[in-house]
């Protein structure tokens, strides 16, 4: 875990934007962390299934048929930012 002290942190709205349409990455976020998926035939345009990219899908992964081995390789490229109360 210490390795990912070290990865830059995005915001929920950082993340919306790489969705594959406002801009060309296609990121992703799983449990916290922050995935490149830009290179996957299966993100083509930003989305997979019912699945839009640009956002957490944590909750959304419990319903999948592979779960949490999709990421497996994939190395975290951010953190995602958790929600503040202001």
């Amino acid at each position: 875990m210490d390795s990912l002290i070290e990865l830059p942190s995005y915001t929920r709205s950082e993340l919306a934007l790489r969705n594959g349409q406002d801009r060309s990455e296609i990121w992703i976020a799983w449990e916290g962390k922050i995935y490149d998926v830009t290179d996957s035939r299966l993100w083509r345009n930003g989305k997979h299934y019912e699945h839009w990219s640009g956002q957490d899908l944590t909750e959304e992964l419990s319903d999948s048929p592979h779960g949490q081995r999709v990421f497996e390789g994939r190395t975290p490229i951010g953190i995602l930012e958790q929600k503040t109360e202001s």
